[in-house]
């Protein structure tokens, strides 16, 4: 062939694996999630998904289920060409990619109540309202159950904030940009004129007694996983995911201050 066809060759096969000629469409199930997930497919976790998967020639196409029902679906086969949101303790088969977000679970309690808490024990004998399938995320909550007065796992957060505010619970076990994000929500309905039952003004304070929860997402195809993990070290080496987290977090830094991890 000779050496300048030689070079052609090379040159074609490096500009192929630098730029892809057309982007693969990657089906993921998320969690209906405001902040990390709006409905418009932004938000602090949708961002991080998309950046990594546009530099590997990937774009994401979201379809939003109720937190827990997405790792269901998805195990079922529905669809689906990867799952997001996946934390150590839940076990679904496929690709697991390498960690890309954390979030920072606590607990929230209302100002008023005079709660500190600092551990699970310090609410023996409350209610606590938490996401589906949080006693295989949230470290001793399973082996605490039982001491806790009622512990109610539902999937909408929206639901955690109005039982909080109205008393009808003592405590939520959540995501603190989750929380302040649906305090904010409830909080914008009553200045729109909504009539509410209880007043989401009041304080709200939260206490991240667990350690930070690492999250991966679950790809059918192994090879589409390893673009992914690629690019979410790529994104990490340069800082951009830092970037991103920064830029989600700040709406909410009078809720969350100094304790929400940005890495």
């Amino acid at each position: 062939m000779g050496r300048f066809g030689s070079s052609l060759l090379l040159l074609a096969a490096l500009a192929a694996a630098a730029f892809p000629a057309r982007a693969a469409d990657i089906r993921i199930l998320v969690p209906d999630l405001p902040p990390m997930f709006f409905a418009d497919g932004t938000g602090r976790e949708a961002a991080i998904i998309a950046e990594a998967l546009a530099a590997c020639g990937d774009r994401p196409v979201l379809t939003p289920v109720p937190f827990g029902r997405h790792w269901q679906d998805f195990t079922e086969g529905r669809g689906a060409d990867a799952v997001s949101t996946v934390p150590p303790g839940v076990a679904i088969p496929g690709a697991r990619s390498v960690p890309y977000i954390r979030y920072q679970n606590g607990a929230a309690v209302m100002r008023s109540s005079g709660l500190n808490v600092r551990s699970l024990e310090d609410l023996a004998f409350r209610r606590v309202i938490t996401f589906a399938g949080a006693e295989q995320v949230l470290p001793g909550l399973a082996e605490a159950a039982p001491r806790l007065a009622d512990l109610r796992e539902r999937a909408d957060p929206l639901v955690h904030s109005t039982m909080l505010f109205a008393g009808r619970v003592d405590a939520i076990l959540a995501d603190q940009l989750i929380v302040a994000e649906h305090n904010r929500l409830l909080e914008a309905r009553r200045l729109a004129g909504e009539r509410l039952s209880f007043d989401p003004s009041q304080e709200v304070v939260f206490t991240p007694i667990f350690p930070p929860t690492p999250y991966s997402m679950v790809f059918r195809d192994p090879a589409v996983r390893d673009r992914f993990d690629r690019c979410v070290a790529d994104l990490q080496a340069r800082g951009r995911i830092a970037e991103i987290n920064r830029k989600a977090i700040e709406p909410y830094r009078a809720a969350v201050g100094d304790r929400y991890p940005v890495e």
